[in-house]
């Protein structure tokens, strides 16, 4: 059954063959949208968009010869591949690399950009890059960053390095490090978050992370650069775990949001940082630091602010001077 050359795949009825027949519904989805991260299947399949006989099916369930698959309109990364991005997010994205070797790309992340194609999103960071380095079809992500945070994106241009990133990132010898503008001014018993993480469907398709005693270890670091006052603080953050919105979720437990967050943070606070100026989320990958050892390769790169936030920065300094 083969998906038509468009951007968006139209809603599919699949009839299990024999050949598929006994094969469990997530391994089938993986070959069936070839390029699709697994991650995104698992969550097709919580939330009931791909259904087996018109009913939800979990990802264990092994299919029958004769089940009807509904498959939802969907966009895939090799479709995506297909359909190049605009010179302004090419000469963007060149304009923003960090550091380059014959194994890494590191980029400064722009803010409102997402790493990948997904479900409302063309074209990523990562096809854009793949279609400017046409001779490097596998480079990968190493890492992810939410769409509207900026900063350092580290990039592998071969599947070897990609692995050995990943098994720096699980082994905690990865030092990432944030900056980030929350609302209020930090007490010192606050800054050390070690909370558990739990994510969840609850939002239409958005997914919200909440602490939670049965959720995954997460412990963040923060340090106070700068307090304005009782205002908001420019925070520095130091991950020891990678959880997703771990950050966000973690400052907003603390009672202190990040300036823009339109998902966990304060809408007073939010509607105050829009009269200052702000328009994105206030926080930033600022630096990365790692040892490669294959190539025996220490790497650390720091992304500088954007100038919308050095602005935003410069007039809380006035505003206090």
């Amino acid at each position: 059954m083969a998906i038509k050359n468009k951007m968006k795949t139209s809603v599919k009825h699949y009839r299990v063959s024999a050949d598929n027949a006994g094969q469990r519904i997530d391994n089938f989805l993986v070959t069936y949208f070839k390029g699709m991260p697994k991650t995104r299947i698992y969550r097709l399949l919580r939330k009931g968009e791909i259904r087996v006989n018109k009913k939800r099916i979990a990802a264990s369930y092994r299919l029958c010869m004769g089940d009807d698959v509904r498959l939802p309109p969907v966009y895939l990364p090799e479709l995506a591949r297909q359909a190049p991005p605009s010179k302004n997010t090419e000469a963007l994205l060149l304009s923003r690399i960090l550091y380059e070797d014959d194994d890494l790309l590191i980029i400064n992340k722009p803010s409102g950009m997402s790493v990948h194609a997904g479900s409302t999103v063309r074209v990523g960071v990562i096809e854009a890059l793949r279609h400017i380095y046409p001779k490097l079809p596998n480079m990968e992500l190493a890492h992810r960053l939410d769409a509207e945070t900026s900063g350092c994106l580290v990039i592998a241009k071969r599947k070897i390095i990609l692995r050995e990133l990943h098994s720096l990132l699980r082994e905690g010898r990865v030092q990432k490090i944030y900056w980030t503008l929350t609302m209020g001014k930090w007490k010192d018993s606050e800054l050390r978050v070690d909370l558990p993480l739990h994510k969840d469907y609850l939002d239409g398709s958005k997914h919200v992370v909440e602490v939670h005693d049965q959720g995954k270890a997460a412990l963040s670091v923060f340090r106070t650069i700068k307090s304005f006052k009782r205002e908001a603080a420019l925070m520095e953050v130091k991950l020891m775990t990678g959880r997703t919105h771990q950050i966000r979720v973690h400052a907003q437990y603390r009672g202190h949001p990040i300036a823009g967050d339109d998902r966990y943070g304060d809408m007073e606070f939010n509607k105050f940082m829009r009269g200052l100026g702000l328009r994105r989320m206030f926080l930033h990958a600022r630096s990365i630091d790692f040892i490669l050892p294959s190539k025996e390769r220490h790497i650390t790169v720091e992304a500088p602010l954007d100038p919308e936030l050095e602005a935003i920065i410069l007039k809380f300094e006035k505003r206090y001077a």
